[in-house]
């Protein structure tokens, strides 16, 4: 006796709508524009086309700038998360940024694979205006 081989069935694409819309969305909708930058929040959108640069911070899936304040064993850590591209340049700038304010030399962490930098203090609002001024 044989076997029959496999089922025989039909994919059918016609359906796919009644799925589509139960599916959640992939990303958060752009905000809305507004009247003045930035927003109550602080929020500000990207200026422009991105940068030019050996590396890009890609923003959170919420449009918020990837900064983060944090601590651990008791230390002031600022995580800046979501690089793509050349880590140890942006490394670089930001050193030569922070500096140029008068900060002296700061302790940072690099890792590569997870597209991670670690500060060691609270650097949130420097860095983030930095972001902003870089055109992310």
């Amino acid at each position: 006796q044989t076997s029959p081989g496999p089922p025989r069935y039909e994919e059918s694409t016609a359906e796919f709508g009644f799925v589509e819309r139960l599916l959640p969305p992939s990303r958060v909708p752009d905000p809305p524009p507004h009247l003045k930058y930035p927003t109550p929040s602080g929020w500000s959108p990207p200026a422009g086309p991105p940068p030019d640069l050996p590396y890009f911070v890609r923003r959170s899936r919420l449009h918020n700038l990837p900064v983060y304040l944090g601590l651990r064993q008791g230390r002031r850590l600022t995580a800046l998360r979501h690089i793509h591209g050349d880590i140890w340049a942006l490394e670089r700038d930001l050193r030569a940024f922070l500096s140029s304010l008068g900060v002296p030399e700061v302790q940072a962490q690099v890792n590569e694979v997870t597209g991670t930098l670690r500060l060691k203090g609270h650097w949130g609002h420097e860095v983030r205006q930095w972001l902003l001024q870089r055109g992310f």
